[in-house]
């Protein structure tokens, strides 16, 4: 089997969390080499990486294959524009980057560097994401009229990170948002327009954390939600067709399973909670009957599996680039939408 040497940049909750675990499960796939401040640290986690303070001393390695940036969002465009010109393959962590004049010029730079650049939306692999792809693809639902979906968190508190900090990139629009704009482009592609309303609601918060997205599609609506102050969480999708609505709670478990140590391939990995099933209401001999979905086995590996089979057999990325530019680009127009109060359309 064919190894692929990764570089990882960066070791906080990203990189310790959502990708030195995934990488590591993944058969053919070594981190052999972290960019960290904090050496003991990554000891812990990975004892036989070497670590080094610098990007440049990362890139300078001729045996390293693939680049995986976790670090801070500002970052990810020049640290990608610097790693695909030094001939490495590139992984970046959502947001892309912060415009969508740096995502077309990374994607330009990759194609004449004749290397893959990837995106890791890895929340199109959740456990309910999944079905929710799934049920839409059956026709169960018949024509979808509205798609809905919150990101709600309850944290009254503002933390002292980089994330809750002023500036390009920071907020929840391009933290958690990035996750649900996804979502519904990979399900319904490019929207008609967008509008949006942005708020920054806690005492002492720096940026945006509160978002509510329309997006329009014909004859279908999609809203995109997410709080920081909601105590009591709705639904996670709501979902109405014309032939059915489905409504589902809960979040996907593989998150929680990764910061208590789980790992891909473990008994309970990207299952759900039975008490969290979808409830399918379809139109039965002139009357409504509900019934419980199965919540499909979340699956996160798959994305490192997609690209450790796009670096060894040129096969696509599992998150086109273009995609991911995609999602910026609304983010964008959900920023000027909020700051005009008005509907502008995708282009």
């Amino acid at each position: 089997m064919n190894k692929v040497n990764v570089g990882l940049v960066g070791f906080g909750l990203s990189g310790q969390v959502f990708h030195a675990p995934i990488i590591q499960s993944v058969e053919g796939m070594e981190i052999v080499k972290v960019v960290s401040s904090n050496p003991d640290k990554v000891g812990q986690y990975l004892p036989d990486a070497s670590v080094v303070t610098s990007l440049e001393e990362l890139l300078f390695d001729e045996h390293i294959d693939l680049v995986v940036i976790t670090s801070p969002n500002q970052t990810h465009y020049p640290y990608a524009k610097q790693a695909l010109l030094a001939g490495k393959h590139v992984i970046v962590e959502k947001p892309f980057v912060i415009s969508s004049e740096e995502a077309e010029d990374l994607i330009e730079t990759a194609k004449l560097q004749n290397k893959k650049l990837s995106v890791y939306q890895n929340r199109r692999w959740d456990n309910d994401f999944l079905t929710v792809k799934s049920l839409i693809a059956s026709g169960k639902l018949g024509d979808i009229a509205s798609y809905e979906t919150h990101y709600d968190r309850f944290r009254p508190q503002v933390s002292d990170r980089w994330r809750e900090k002023a500036g390009p990139g920071s907020g929840m629009l391009y933290d958690l948002g990035a996750h649900l704009i996804d979502q519904t482009l990979h399900l319904f592609g490019k929207p008609a327009s967008v509008y949006a309303d942005l708020l920054v609601q806690r005492t002492g918060s720096e940026v945006v954390d509160y978002f509510h997205l329309i997006l329009t599609y014909e004859n279908m609506r999609v809203i995109l939600h997410s709080g920081s102050l909601v105590m009591q969480h709705g639904p996670r999708f709501q979902v109405h067709g014309s032939q059915g609505s489905f409504i589902k709670y809960g979040l996907d478990s593989q998150e929680d399973m990764l910061r208590r140590g789980g790992l891909p391939g473990q008994p309970d990995w990207g299952k759900d909670r039975e008490d969290w099933y979808g409830d399918l209401t379809l139109t039965v001999d002139g009357q409504a009957v509900t019934s419980k979905v199965p919540t499909q086995q979340g699956s996160y590996e798959r994305f490192y599996e997609g690209m450790y089979q796009a670096i060894t057999d040129n096969k696509p990325v599992p998150v086109d680039a273009a995609d991911a530019m995609n999602t910026i680009r609304v983010i964008e127009l959900a920023i000027q939408s909020s700051r005009e109060k008005r509907v502008l359309p995708f282009n």
